[in-house]
């Protein structure tokens, strides 16, 4: 080997060292206690700081996941908080729908589960929602969200516990209920789980933590890294058919895409609506829809301003004035 190849070596050795390093300061300690939808819980307990520990590093290292979750927060949650506050639920179970979705509004899993809060179709509808080949209100963020209330506060009035709540989320309110009564407990945080809802109720307060100081993950952003909230210009109710959705777009200067984007709920390029439902279609406002990072409204101040928090005492104050 020559000498010239052993110094690349080196340096290469030095370079993946440094980094391993850097990365590893990044991962937040976990904290002691965390407060979530008004209660604390306690994370020393072995078991519990472990699987906090496990779901942190997943935020810490999931990289092009955590940062397109905070950049899509920016557009989302100022439409979504103002819903769960009319609704009476706490504002920090809108961490259910970041781990649902990942704050994607077209997400669907390969079991199909839709939307940003993740409903089966047998349950959006027993929960007030419309699902068919022409609408598929899961799609709709406000329906969407109304309906993950009522399910949220009709859990919450079985289990009395907002933890138990997020994994009756997850595992469904039959099968949590189960487990509770066969195991003798009371608290879902308590009970032996499949592996999916045991990381569920952490992955959610993991979230928690990363919203509140993306910093001490070793996220930073900037005002221009935020997408935009964009306002509908206009919002127009409908009660019959729609032919052609393309006519209906243009006749409202938008352009047919342009409208699908501002209402994923729309499945097809027409609505027969047999049942003559009301529908409010969202007419965006194509001016709002071009970048302008000088006029973005940053959500949470936090995401572009708040220091890195390596110290135990400071990260925990940061989580627990929430």
């Amino acid at each position: 080997m020559t000498e010239l190849s052993t110094m690349k070596k080196r340096l290469a050795i030095i370079v993946i060292a440094f980094s391993a390093l850097c990365s590893a300061a990044a991962q937040p300690p976990v904290p002691k206690e965390l407060v979530f939808a008004g209660d604390t819980i306690s994370l020393t307990r072995a078991d519990l700081r472990e699987r906090m520990d496990r779901e942190l590093l997943s935020f810490t290292y999931m990289h092009s996941t955590s940062v397109l979750m905070i950049k899509r927060a920016n557009r989302l949650f100022p439409e979504i908080e103002p819903i769960l506050k009319e609704y009476a639920v706490p504002d920090d179970l809108k961490y259910l729908m970041v781990i649902e979705s990942s704050l994607d509004p077209t997400a669907r899993s390969s079991a199909g589960a839709a939307g940003l809060w993740q409903f089966m179709s047998s349950t959006a509808r027993s929960y007030g929602l419309h699902v068919d080949s022409e609408v598929d209100e899961r799609y709709n963020t406000r329906k969407a969200t109304v309906a993950a209330c009522k399910y949220l506060k009709e859990a919450y009035a079985k289990y009395g516990d907002w933890m138990t709540v997020a994994a009756s989320y997850n595992a469904g309110q039959n099968g949590i209920s189960k487990k509770l009564a066969d195991q003798h407990e009371d608290n879902a945080l308590d009970l032996w789980l499949v592996e999916e809802t045991s990381r569920y109720m952490f992955r959610v307060l993991a979230a928690k933590i990363f919203f509140n100081v993306p910093a001490a993950f070793g996220f930073q952003f900037t005002r221009e890294d935020l997408y935009p909230y964009i306002p509908p210009k206009k919002i127009v109710t409908v009660n019959g058919s729609i032919s052609n959705l393309v006519d209906f777009a243009e006749s409202y200067g938008v352009s047919y895409a342009e409208l699908k984007r501002a209402n994923l709920w729309l499945r097809d390029s027409k609505l027969v609506n047999k049942e003559k439902r009301s529908y409010e279609i969202v007419i965006p406002d194509v001016h709002a829809q071009y970048y302008d990072p000088s006029a973005t409204k940053v959500h949470n101040p936090r995401w572009v301003s708040y220091p890195i928090i390596r110290q135990d005492l400071s990260f925990q104050g940061a989580l627990l004035e929430q």
